[in-house]
């Protein structure tokens, strides 16, 4: 099944958060934005980690995405921030102009990428002398750690094992994505990993609704309607505490982050 980023009815499933603060400081470590001019995301959805850029200091940035649909959703999410425009292309082919940005971000996209090689020669091609590759996604490892109140994702897979085919078929091993990096041409790459707080549900049930619409989870698109329930139903079982309780949802990610 799949999620279907052209679909109307999922333009905003990825504008409803903004970066977390782990996140930011993180990227603030990494990235000198005194000299980043001109930053690029590649794979924007919703326009979240644009925003971000520009916070961080970016004085403009490009958001780029191979869907319109994502690219509407991200202009309303974005529509305060003057500094950022707008893409439409795909990471293998963006109709950029070549030695363009000082800074180049695909964070969750590369999962949905089964050609590297293409993708982060683009990015080479996009990319100043001596500007930075930031490379985001999740490996399978850290996919499918044991579910608990904080990895609420390895309850997914828990509950419905056939979900690990779908994260073999499209997570990359980081061993390959390091490999590909240097054979873009890409040098002094370093790898690291995040808990990353993806959300702060005030209770339960905010949690389950946010599992029962799909929010910004493009694995969830491989259940039906019912199985999804079924999951929900699952989750609220294994989950301690009260319908009051609150929970910080966790993610395990992987950071690449590359010169060229």
């Amino acid at each position: 099944m799949g999620i279907n980023f052209h679909n109307q009815g999922n333009r905003t499933t990825y504008t409803t958060r903004t970066a977390d603060h782990s996140w930011l400081e993180l990227i603030k470590k990494i990235v000198p934005f005194e000299n980043v001019s001109q930053a690029l995301e590649i794979g924007c959805g919703g326009g979240i980690y644009s925003k971000a850029l520009a916070d961080l200091g970016a004085q403009s940035v490009t958001a780029l995405d191979f869907s319109r649909t994502m690219l509407e959703g991200a202009r309303e999410n974005c529509k305060y921030y003057h500094n950022i425009s707008f893409k439409y292309g795909s990471a293998y082919e963006t109709g950029l102009e070549s030695n363009s940005f000082e800074l180049l971000l695909e964070r969750a996209l590369i999962h949905h990428i089964k050609d590297l090689d293409v993708c982060f020669h683009e990015a080479f091609r996009l990319l100043q002398d001596n500007s930075l590759f930031i490379v985001q996604d999740r490996t399978l490892e850290g996919c499918l750690l044991k579910g608990d109140n904080s990895h609420i994702r390895g309850y997914f897979f828990e509950c419905f094992p056939r979900l690990i085919e779908t994260e073999v078929s499209r997570r990359h091993k980081s061993h390959v994505v390091l490999d590909t990096l240097k054979e873009a041409g890409f040098k002094n790459i370093e790898v690291m990993k995040l808990w990353e707080t993806r959300k702060v549900y005030q209770h339960k049930k905010q949690l389950l609704r946010d599992i029962s619409e799909r929010t910004g989870r493009s694995i969830l698109h491989e259940l039906d309607d019912e199985e999804l329930q079924l999951l929900v139903s699952h989750i609220d079982n294994a989950l301690p505490g009260s319908s009051n309780t609150s929970f910080v949802e966790k993610d395990r990610w992987t950071i690449w982050v590359a010169e060229k």
